[in-house]
């Protein structure tokens, strides 16, 4: 007989083959696999007794903490679905959000009540909300008190297909309202099954959640870490500091991030150096880091790099850049040029870059086409939203509107957004490939690359730069520097120095907030910034 795939067999395993484990550690508070399935029990019985049934949705405004991942499991063995909501909107958009999804339960964490407070009114089919670690002056049902006056007795679960949703996800959109990703227990599970083997999970690794658990789960974290008796560290405050600590503190081994974290990481280290005894893998995703990146990681920190590349619309991961056996006796400097990619499709998922006509494109590393993807994990749609899933989910085909190219080897490189492409003379160029010149200058923190009006060109790069501590740089050196390692077309022809670069919960730098400023700027200066 076929057993549904479905996400509450992670934690069942952990609790059958590793009950008396650590499986979280939160502050100074340390769960069991089994003091935290009896948790997930409370929760369960919990929101049956405040009316959710099968099919309903329960949101989540919170950060990595033990509440946040017990509630995954809490939901699930009702058959309801999670929405776990970014930590970084606007109360306006959370008043979108939960309405569009109909949530009818929130739980919102003390430190982001604030975010909420003002426009609860607006909620339509919200009927309540509890606040984790909740203080005094909060008229909201406290959390611990509500889950405490909960039996931690086996629950009976509603009886869900693998094919039900269980996760709304929604992405911030650069345009307009967010969008919300259906994904299933299909979907997540099979995600899960891939990632875990390539990431080599194993039930001696300890994670510490740096990416957000909001975002795509966390890479699917709270999944497969769970199914193989991890222990997961919650960090609720992630800065490179509290992330050291943690790695001291309790011997982590794997952690998954975005580019520019792990850049604050290598910042810290310099001027710290903390002692680490144990191997780790760092897990990145976003834009392509440039190869003297990742030979910085592994030279200078010790630690295995491993790119990946996903979207939440395919839960997220299909590709990652390990270098294969059969590959690991070329120069090490081709090989840090190999793991600075997007790298291959893991097991599950077929990845192509393809033409405007759907055709492959040859295996050039020079002909640029969309990535498309075909899988088991490939979204179900987006909810309520029928044009915007029919424009993405095409021929059979997840298009992820990311552009790229492909080695000799089957490699896959990210040249960029289709939206990011600079178009300067007629010439394309990929505003990936600038950036990673810049942060070979020793004085660069931080780069973000975008295009801006040229009289004579129709746009060229133009460079938005975070230094680094005492370091001053003028913009002409950066320019030089930049016509010095690339083709005079594809330097910058202009700079921005600014204190920090916008960024979303993830530390993915957010692009449309740098156009939106060059614009405004040029709009009260009535000229072109460069």
């Amino acid at each position: 007989m076929n057993i549904p795939l479905l996400l509450t067999q992670f934690l069942d395993r952990a609790v059958k083959l590793y009950g008396e484990k650590k499986a979280i550690i939160a502050d100074d508070r340390i769960l069991t696999y089994n003091e935290l399935n009896s948790r997930v029990n409370q929760l369960t019985r919990g929101l049956r007794n405040l009316g959710v049934q099968q099919g309903d949705r329960v949101a989540y405004l919170a950060p990595n903490s033990m509440e946040m991942l017990e509630g995954f499991y809490g939901v699930f063995q009702l058959g309801a679905i999670m929405v776990p909501l970014n930590i970084r909107l606007k109360p306006d958009d959370y008043v979108f959000i939960l309405n569009h999804s109909e949530a009818k339960i929130l739980f919102v964490d003390q430190d982001l009540y604030h975010l909420i407070k003002p426009v609860k009114d607006q909620f339509t089919t919200i009927e309540k909300i509890i606040v984790h670690y909740k203080e005094e002056d909060i008229e909201e049902t406290g959390y611990d008190v509500w889950l405490d006056s909960q039996s931690s007795e086996p629950v009976e679960r509603a009886i869900i297909d693998e094919n039900d949703v269980c996760s709304l996800l929604y992405t911030s959109g650069t345009t307009g309202n967010p969008k919300g990703v259906m994904l299933t227990h299909r979907n997540n599970y099979l995600h899960a099954m891939s990632a875990m083997h390539h990431l080599r999970v194993q039930d001696s690794d300890v994670l510490v959640h740096v990416l957000p658990m909001f975002h795509v789960n966390g890479w699917g974290s709270p999944f497969y870490y769970t199914a193989n008796g991890a222990t997961q560290v919650c960090l609720r405050n992630v800065t490179a500091e509290t992330i050291f600590a943690a790695m001291q503190k309790h011997g982590v081994t794997v952690m998954h991030m975005a580019p520019t974290v792990l850049n604050s990481l290598l910042q810290y280290y310099e001027k710290n150096i903390p002692e680490l005894k144990q191997p780790v893998r760092v897990v990145i995703a976003g834009s392509a880091p440039p190869p003297a990146f990742v030979a910085r990681v592994e030279k200078e920190l010790g630690w295995e790099f491993i790119q990946v590349y996903g979207m939440t619309e395919s839960t997220p991961l299909v590709t990652i850049s390990r270098i294969r056996s059969h590959l690991s006796d070329l120069p090490l400097k081709e090989q840090y040029n190999m793991k600075a990619k997007a790298g291959y499709q893991m097991i599950g998922s077929e990845v192509k870059v393809v033409n405007d006509y759907g055709e492959e494109v040859p295996h050039n590393s020079k002909t640029i086409g969309e990535i498309v993807v075909r899988s088991n994990t490939v979204m179900k749609g987006y909810w309520k939203n029928e044009e915007a899933t029919m424009e993405t989910l095409r021929d059979g085909y997840l298009h992820t509107g990311d552009l790229g190219t492909v080695d000799e080897y089957g490699n896959i490189d990210i040249v960029d957004r289709k939206k990011d492409v600079i178009i300067s003379g007629g010439e394309n160029i990929s505003s990936i490939e600038v950036e990673g010149v810049l942060y070979e200058h020793p004085s660069v923190l931080e780069a973000a690359v975008i295009a801006v009006p040229h009289e004579k060109w129709g746009e060229t790069p133009h460079a938005f730069v975070v230094l680094k501590d005492k370091q001053e740089v003028s913009e002409k050196e950066l320019i030089d520097f930049s016509r010095s390692k690339l083709a005079h077309f594809k330097a910058i022809t202009g700079v921005t120095f600014t204190k920090e670069l916008p960024k979303t919960a993830s530390g993915k730098i957010q692009k449309v907030h740098l156009r939106n400023d060059y614009w405004e700027t040029l709009g009260k200066t009535g000229r072109f910034v460069n």
